[in-house]
């Protein structure tokens, strides 16, 4: 199930926090619940994609996006993942993730988010998110400015576009290699 209770308690807690840019790098901690571990009793992969929605809702919140997003009746998708799993999380653990958008091109924010126990990073994801209309996907510019920031001003680091260049060669629609009909 969707952590509800958790969300709701992440937006109460970035409205009462300092605001901050969207490029800049934003914290909440939060416990590795008995309900968010799998079989081998540490935090479930699948679990820990969903807690990061909880770190990019807390940036979101805390930029102004959040507001503008309902202003304009705009909504938000992930169109994109790349995660890397390193150190396991049992129950209890206290996690610190860390968020940030860390750059944007004409169509996706790129961010990049961590899950840090004790000081020792135990995985991170780079996401590839957007802004919908009715339209459409609106641009990371058109956001922007709608939400009064000023645009990244860095390049891209480079294994983010080296991963960017990658997706653009991954076929779609997915096809299964070794299949025969």
């Amino acid at each position: 199930m969707y952590p509800f209770f958790r969300l709701a308690k992440t937006i109460i807690q970035s409205k009462k926090q300092p605001t901050l840019s969207y490029t800049q790098q934003d914290e909440i901690q939060f416990r590795c619940h008995p309900w968010d571990i799998d079989l081998f009793l540490e935090l479930n992969n699948g679990r820990i994609l969903t807690l990061y929605d909880l770190g990019r809702t807390a940036l979101s919140v805390k930029c102004g996006l959040m507001s503008t997003l309902k202003k304009k009746r705009w909504g938000l998708v992930v169109a994109g993942s790349s995660v890397r799993y390193r150190k396991r999380i049992h129950m209890f653990d206290k996690i610190t993730m860390k968020t940030q958008c860390v750059a944007t091109d004409d169509k996706w924010f790129y961010l990049e988010q961590s899950m840090w126990v004790k000081g020792e990073p135990c995985s991170s994801v780079l996401i590839r998110a957007g802004v919908t209309s009715r339209q459409g996907i609106v641009s990371p510019q058109q956001v922007i400015d709608a939400a009064g920031e000023q645009p990244l001003d860095v390049e891209a680091p480079e294994w983010v576009r080296e991963w960017v260049d990658s997706e653009q060669h991954r076929p779609w629609p997915p096809t299964i290699v070794g299949m025969s009909s």
